[in-house]
């Protein structure tokens, strides 16, 4: 999910006020509000329960009282050092949902109460060639929510008001954590296999796949659901959702996919999957980072078939995440841990002892 190197120099059309992140910066507003937050100090090692400074929101910021943050798989990628160059010491997660308690200068569009939800895109430059073609998500000056700007892994967070969302009031607090990144790379992903696909493989089977399952099976797909090898309460989760046919990933499916959605950071499983599809059919890697792919045969690519990847994701790609969220009723299925066993969620989450996602609760 990252389009930019962090670290780089950066230019912006609206300049980020970056003395006024949650945990850095002299100039506060309200020194005297301290929370607690699970800090990384460095990459490999555990998180860390610290009390840090509550910042004042900034120019076009809000400042929220998290009610819940999704664990996902790319803040086990920030930890375990695979992703390079995070602002060092942080505060992870980017599946964010929380109500404002105040707003900085220019910040207008969420009045104090009010729920909204903070996902991995944080703020864009607005001005390079990729913003101004509408393809926000490769701007060349990013920041990312819980990477380069601190996450919800904590009771506050700073927001760039523009990039948030409304949460629909169906869905509580911790229902609604996992659409913030799980649904939405997961819609973003969706939409890329194109218009004529019946038959819809997909490899991983956690959060981002029960979300995106539930949107493809109301939309008449029959979905196939990989799972890893021997892992039986992640196939019968699948099928209960709907699926057609659920199995190892070192399975055939019985009957060639016309697209198939790759959530699991394994390489392999590429060439797994090109050997799955029918001709025309496109592969789609929606992981942030995945593990080298081995060589295999140009037969299977052949016959127009197309590997793609998904990097980050548009505002737009929110609103009609939410419409389709709402239209279909989508079940997001949860396990709370509360703040301090954030550590734990991240191991449960490594070690594939989930079916849906983990979210973090402050107490």
């Amino acid at each position: 999910m990252v389009g930019g190197i962090a670290g780089q120099s950066r230019r912006y059309l609206v300049e980020p006020p970056g003395d006024k992140y949650i945990s850095g910066g002299e100039h506060s507003m309200n020194r005297s509000k301290i929370m607690r937050a699970m800090v990384l100090e460095a990459p490999g090692q555990p998180l860390r329960m610290t009390d840090v400074s509550v910042k004042a929101p900034g120019r076009g910021q809000v400042l929220l009282r998290v009610e819940a943050c999704g664990v996902c798989r790319t803040d086990l990628h920030i930890l375990d050092g695979e992703l390079k160059n995070p602002k060092l010491p942080l505060i992870l997660g980017h599946e964010i949902v929380g109500r404002v308690v105040s707003s900085g200068e220019g910040a207008v569009r969420f009045d104090t109460g009010r729920r909204v939800g903070v996902p991995w895109l944080g703020y864009t430059d607005q001005c390079c060639r990729y913003c101004r073609r509408n393809q926000e998500n490769l701007c060349d000056n990013p920041l990312f929510t819980g990477y380069t700007l601190d996450g919800g892994y904590a009771e506050f967070i700073l927001a760039y008001e523009n990039y948030c969302f409304s949460i629909p009031e169906r869905y509580d607090s911790v229902e609604a954590a996992p659409l913030l990144c799980a649904g939405l790379i997961g819609y973003r992903s969706y939409r890329m296999t194109g218009p004529h696909v019946e038959n819809l493989g997909i490899y991983g089977f956690g959060a981002a796949a029960h979300i995106i399952a539930q949107i493809a099976i109301h939309d008449g797909k029959d979905v196939f659901a990989f799972t890893r090898p021997g892992d039986t309460v992640a196939q019968k989760f699948a099928r209960k959702l709907g699926a057609v046919w659920a199995g190892d990933s070192t399975d055939k499916p019985p009957d060639k996919l016309d697209a198939a959605l790759i959530f699991a950071p394994i390489g392999s499983l590429i060439p797994a999957a090109l050997a799955a599809t029918r001709k025309g059919a496109t592969v789609v890697c929606g992981g942030i980072h995945m593990s080298d792919i081995p060589s295999f045969p140009y037969t299977i690519l052949w016959e127009e078939r197309v590997i793609r990847s998904v990097a980050n994701l548009t505002r737009r790609d929110g609103d009609e995440l939410f419409d389709a969220a709402a239209r279909v009723a989508v079940r997001t299925e949860t396990r709370p841990y509360p703040l301090e066993k954030a550590n734990e969620a991240l191991g449960d989450l490594r070690e594939g002892r989930l079916s849906g996602a983990a979210v973090l609760v402050p107490q």
